[in-house]
């Protein structure tokens, strides 16, 4: 065994006894706040507890009102106000437990894909993991060519942001209903959608990875795009003109020795979620923050540090942090119309309905497949090829081809005037003047760095 690898088993071993002796404590609160659940999350600290717990709380479509977030030392302190998606308080039991199993189970160590198509089997499903360059078209191709190949789509999420696009997607045999497994027809299958990704000139995804394992859908979206470089500006516009430009903030705070980010833009589900995977994936470690997202505009405020106990140490990395993080919160937020289909699923129904998507010109910026039972729920938010916003006559001829009663106008983008950002900066000292932050500072839960 070399050096690196039983330093690893050591820490493992460390962190294990660690959580032993001091077994996570999660309380939820409903009598603190009038208008939402407070849930208190104690444990030892690991790297990775933050974006476990944010996302155990998305995953139960928990919305995030505010959160303060203290992780300095040995001791790993969290407070989350939610609701429902409804703006209600939660009063599930499950909250607790499944937030304490994912502190007690230990994290798999982050998987990088720089480019790809990868293809996972499990005993349910075979998860194809894709990225490449995104053009008019591609999601049709892709469907078309599982379903060419006898393959039946369970699921799937598809993102695309500056001009790249990552998907992961689940599928069966078409025969008998169970994972493929056969390693002659996986490296088919392989083969012949790198075959569509490559297209005529995508060079960056010439290369191929498999997977080694599984993840969260999200997560492992955010990693994809991260490790294919998406936040590069020269790859392209990205997002069309009218979608809003996180005001992201990076300024080293020298008496304390951390980083301090601020970030400012319209409030959306997942957000948080979205910005600690970035600053994971790049190596960062979230000591302290604040978040507060009670109106139609979220502010965060995080201090972190590198791995290796330094803050930001130079200005490319700033920059870096800055469209990093832009690139994080724009990947989700999904320009065009929502178009929610719902019907008996069948083979090649996906492969059907993109295909009339593209003959009428559709370019689908980001989808989200699933199956219940029989039924197909899928939702696609789609633009014109040119990314402006689709005609209302397309659309009403391609729901009249599809049916009027099986694809449906869901129009709820999010808004897209700008945040009032003139003269403003989002601060954790101002915001300590409210009596909620008071008394978490008094606590000592978070240090002030005025």
């Amino acid at each position: 065994m070399d050096y690196w690898s039983s330093s690893l088993a050591v820490d493992d071993a460390y962190e294990k006894l660690v959580l032993r002796m001091n077994p996570p404590r999660v309380t939820v609160d409903n009598a603190s706040d009038k208008k939402a659940t407070l849930i208190k999350v104690d444990s030892a600290n690991r790297r990775g507890s933050l974006l476990e717990v944010a996302q155990v709380l998305i995953d139960l479509n928990l919305v995030i009102r505010r959160a303060y977030i203290s992780s300095d030392g040995e001791w790993f302190m969290d407070v989350f106000h939610v609701t429902d998606e409804h703006g209600n308080k939660v009063f599930e039991d499950i909250i607790s437990e499944r937030i304490q199993q994912s502190l007690v189970t230990k994290g798999k160590s982050l998987r990088s894909l720089t480019r790809s198509v990868g293809v996972q089997p499990t005993a349910e499903h075979t998860t194809i993991e894709l990225s490449g360059r995104d053009r008019p078209g591609l999601l049709s191709e892709i469907f078309a060519v599982l379903t060419d190949l006898k393959c039946n789509i369970v699921a799937a999420e598809v993102w695309t942001h500056n001009s790249r696009m990552a998907s992961v997607v689940y599928i069966t045999d078409e025969a008998n209903g169970l994972a493929i497994v056969d390693p002659d027809r996986l490296a088919n299958i392989k083969q012949l959608l790198l075959y569509v990704l490559k297209g005529d000139r995508d060079k960056r995804s010439a290369n191929t990875a498999v997977s080694v394992g599984s993840t969260h859908t999200q997560r492992r979206l955010h990693q994809m795009m991260y490790a294919d470089r998406d936040y590069d500006s020269h790859e392209g516009n990205g997002a069309t003109p009218e979608v809003v430009r996180p005001l992201v903030t990076v300024e080293n705070c020298l008496e304390k020795g951390y980083t301090v980010v601020n970030l400012i833009c319209p409030d959306r589900p997942k957000l948080l979620f979205d910005t600690v995977c970035t600053l994971t994936d790049m190596q960062y470690v979230v000591f302290h923050g604040t978040i507060i997202a009670e109106g139609p505009e979220a502010q965060q405020e995080y201090y972190i540090r590198h791995m290796d106990g330094r803050p930001i140490s130079s200005e490319a990395e700033r920059q870096r942090v800055i469209h990093c993080l832009e690139a994080g919160i724009r990947r989700r937020a999904s320009e065009g119309i929502r178009l929610e289909l719902c019907s008996e699923d069948r083979i090649g129904l996906l492969s059907d309905v993109t295909r009339i998507f593209r003959e009428n010109g559709l370019s689908v910026t980001r989808a989200e497949v699933t199956t219940r039972g029989s039924q197909a729920l899928n939702a696609f938010y789609v633009t014109d090829a040119s990314g402006d916003r689709v005609k209302s006559e397309t659309i009403e001829a391609i729901r009249k081809e599809i049916g009027l009663t099986i694809l449906r106008v869901k129009d709820d983008t999010h808004s897209t005037s700008p945040p009032q950002q003139q003269n403003r900066r989002f601060s954790l000292g101002s915001l300590f003047r409210s009596r909620s932050e008071k008394f978490l500072y008094n606590l000592g839960l978070i240090k002030s760095c005025s």
